[in-house]
């Protein structure tokens, strides 16, 4: 198994809507690193569900159900997507700060990397920030 991060604007798409849906392919991707990290992805990933823009941070865990297919939202261009269904909420969120102050979290593609919306994680990064979460 692999550990990803995906990131959704919550004035988009928030985790609650994830939540209620309990699965949804994941589009819209249109940076060509973000695009090659979830075409590496595999059914039974584990992605962390990372709220972006306003009060960055880890809200909750997905799936892949789906591996990457084309994206039927693309005008142009190879355009991938994939599927994902809830797996669980954090119990408590874990804010990019706390992230940025964790030194084991330093060489997160997230704190690398910050344009990325599909990035991946180190099984070590994944389980750090569940633990932090509470679980």
């Amino acid at each position: 198994m692999q550990y990803w991060l995906i990131k959704s604007d919550p004035d988009t798409y928030p985790w609650e809507q994830m939540v209620e849906e309990k699965e949804t392919f994941w589009n819209g991707i249109r940076n060509y690193a973000a695009r090659n990290f979830m075409r590496e992805m595999k059914k039974g990933d584990r992605c962390l569900f990372y709220h972006s823009v306003k009060d960055p941070a880890v809200v909750g865990i997905v799936e892949v159900t789906k591996e990457a297919y084309p994206d039927h939202t693309a005008k142009e261009g190879d355009w991938s997507m994939v599927d994902v269904k809830v797996v669980k909420a954090l119990p408590r969120i874990v804010s990019l700060k706390e992230i940025k102050a964790a030194g084991a979290l330093k060489d997160m593609e997230l704190l690398r990397v910050t344009r990325l919306s599909v990035s991946p994680v180190r099984e070590l990064e994944y389980k750090h920030i569940l633990h932090m979460g509470g679980l």
